[in-house]
């Protein structure tokens, strides 16, 4: 068994059908499907359930997830030790960060680009974060109160949430409690956790018009709509002009913004002139 082999038991794993796994690996389902077969076939082994929901790893299949998982930890650290050696400020560099950070800071990143010509940026902005671990990106701008202890950084902000809705909505009356509220996906249970607290505290019995998932832009076509308030962060609902805040940010919601990376890759000079760029220029202009 090679290295090829437990990426594939990862994907599998990780993505749950044969379409996402192969598209993780870059190679077509029938693909993925033809090598997990010859492998269960060469291990004797059923690795993975075939569900209507796709696939589940059985008990074999975890362990060798759980092998698997333990080599790529190994292979990332060993690759974040050549890249770490790597003194040149040209090459790649992947920023992972959120949609609604990139457009409030799309300038900062403009000028990085244009002090470093020689570094090849690429920005991924999605909800899910992403493993630097599994070299999924090389830096992070991050909200979070509590980063990983395996990866080092700056603080760079605090960003600051309030309620918004649209003013249309607003003009009806000021009583939050007879005004529709947009809510989570009941499948996000921390989220919507946080949110029955919210309500509770300042809308109880208010009416929920929509519940949606971690989707930046439905959120914000919701919004624009009018379908309903909701608590935004400063930085993107004062640049929404039918929105308008209601009462003063939540200090309770209030994250910290925060560079982050692998130990192994922060003595890179791309890695550096990135955090000494983009962190001075965060520090220095206001985020909500």
């Amino acid at each position: 068994m090679d290295w090829d082999d437990l990426r594939l038991v990862l994907a599998v794993g990780r993505h749950g059908t044969l379409s996402a796994a192969g598209g993780a690996l870059g190679v077509v389902h029938s693909t993925v499907g033809r090598r997990l077969s010859r492998l269960e076939g060469e291990l004797g082994a059923r690795l993975f359930d075939r569900g209507p929901d796709g696939l589940s790893p059985t008990e074999a299949g975890l362990d060798l997830m759980s092998a698997a998982e333990a080599v790529e930890a190994r292979v990332a650290r060993a690759e974040g030790r050549v890249r770490g050696l790597d003194g040149r400020l040209e090459g790649p560099l992947r920023v992972s960060t959120l949609d609604f950070l990139f457009e409030a800071c799309v300038g900062v990143f403009a000028d990085f680009q244009a002090a470093h010509p020689g570094v090849a940026l690429t920005v991924r902005c999605e909800e899910a974060e992403v493993s630097l671990h599994r070299r999924e990106a090389d830096v992070a701008l991050r909200l979070t109160n509590r980063p990983p202890e395996t990866l080092v950084g700056q603080k760079v902000a605090d960003v600051r949430f309030a309620i918004y809705g649209h003013r249309r909505l607003l003009a009806q009356t000021t009583d939050l409690r007879r005004l529709p509220w947009l809510h989570w996906d009941e499948q996000l249970e921390p989220m919507c956790r946080w949110m029955d607290a919210l309500i509770a505290e300042v809308a109880p019995g208010a009416p929920i018009a929509l519940r949606l998932g971690e989707n930046t832009l439905a959120r914000r076509a919701a919004m624009t709509a009018g379908l309903g308030l909701h608590p935004l962060p400063c930085l993107e609902g004062d640049r929404i002009p039918e929105l308008e805040r209601v009462g003063p940010p939540q200090d309770a919601f209030t994250r910290g913004l925060w560079l982050l990376t692998l130990p192994a890759l922060r003595p890179t000079r791309r890695v550096r002139a990135f955090f000494q760029h983009v962190g001075a220029a965060l520090r220095a202009c206001p985020l909500g």
